[in-house]
């Protein structure tokens, strides 16, 4: 079943292709994320609307209605440029048998938003929705290892601010409210569009405990500091619930190990070996199938193959 579902979420269509030009190590700013990683993302078409334009188009509407329209301008492509530049994030530690673990997954550098690099707005969304936006591009979304990860790791690091907790939190003027608040600290710093950042977002993730709780959607993080995060693992919110403190980061469903080739993520966090680094529940058995079903989706018929793009320049680490 896991080969037979092995192109639905991987990165992108690769059958043939050789290596991957300009991808070297994941350490000290010396390389980074394929393009290619981004290629099922659809170009941003011309006529899609800004962050401005989508705030007053869906005034008024219903959170079930906001959201379909979301999630048809995401996946027609409609995000910012600087979404697209992914970066590496690198998990250390040990496999089953004791040996070190190296792993490289590629990240986007900030959450899911919509509209230009000039008029965005980071968008909150239920659980379907992400899952399937992150199947329809060739990711995944974060365990909350990779979201400890990803924070230790980012180069800027914004301190959360909450806002007051009320009835309005799902609206749309709190989803302005706080991207706001989250321009005024990135400009206080003088932190450019497109670096490894957190700090924003609590993030929507990947757990096991889905399969347990089918109706509900899992939030972790937003890290004051390194390991303190505001969010421990929760599945309290029904899966529809989307307020202004969530995110979605999107990881691709591409990832390096051991001998520095490319893998499919679903495949590592399946194999009993190296999930531990991945996911602090070990193995997720079934992963393929949870994902599928979270999204609400059949299988595609897409035939990928993470194997045929190549080994990343600059080796694999310890985990060679």
């Amino acid at each position: 079943m896991a080969m037979r579902w092995c192109g639905w979420l991987l990165a992108v269509v690769l059958l043939g292709l050789p290596g991957w030009p300009g991808v070297q190590a994941a350490d000290g700013g010396q390389g980074g994320c394929p393009a290619l990683l981004t290629s099922r993302i659809p170009a941003r078409p011309d006529d899609a609307i800004t962050a401005s334009g989508f705030v007053q188009e869906t005034r008024g509407l219903s959170e079930a209605a906001r959201e379909r329209i979301l999630a048809a301008e995401l996946l027609r492509g409609n995000l910012p440029p600087f979404l697209r530049d992914l970066k590496p994030v690198t998990l250390h530690g040990r496999a089953g048998s004791g040996r070190p673990v190296e792993i490289t997954i590629c990240v986007m550098p900030d959450y899911l938003a919509l509209g230009t690099n000039d008029d965005f707005i980071r968008t909150p969304m239920g659980r379907q929705a992400a899952f399937r936006v992150a199947n329809q591009f060739g990711f995944i979304l974060p365990t909350p290892r990779m979201v400890d990860a990803i924070h230790e790791q980012a180069e800027v690091k914004l301190t959360p601010v909450p806002l007051p907790p009320t009835d309005q939190m799902r609206s749309t003027a709190y989803f302005q409210r706080h991207q706001a608040r989250i321009a005024a600290q990135r400009l206080a710093i003088g932190a450019p569009l497109g670096v490894l950042m957190d700090g924003q977002k609590k993030d929507l993730v990947l757990t096991s405990r889905l399969r347990d709780l089918p109706g509900r959607v899992a939030i972790y993080g937003w890290h004051p500091n390194a390991g303190d995060p505001i969010q421990p693992l929760s599945l309290v919110h029904g899966a529809r619930y989307a307020d202004y403190s969530h995110g979605v980061r999107l990881v691709s469903g591409v990832a390096w190990a051991d001998d520095g080739r490319p893998r499919s993520l679903l495949t590592l966090l399946e194999d009993p070996e190296v999930a531990p680094v991945l996911s602090d529940e070990g193995p997720i058995a079934g992963v393929v199938g949870l994902v599928r079903d979270l999204a609400g989706e059949p299988a595609t018929a897409r035939v990928t193959l993470a194997s045929s793009v190549g080994p990343r320049r600059g080796g694999c680490g310890s985990a060679c």
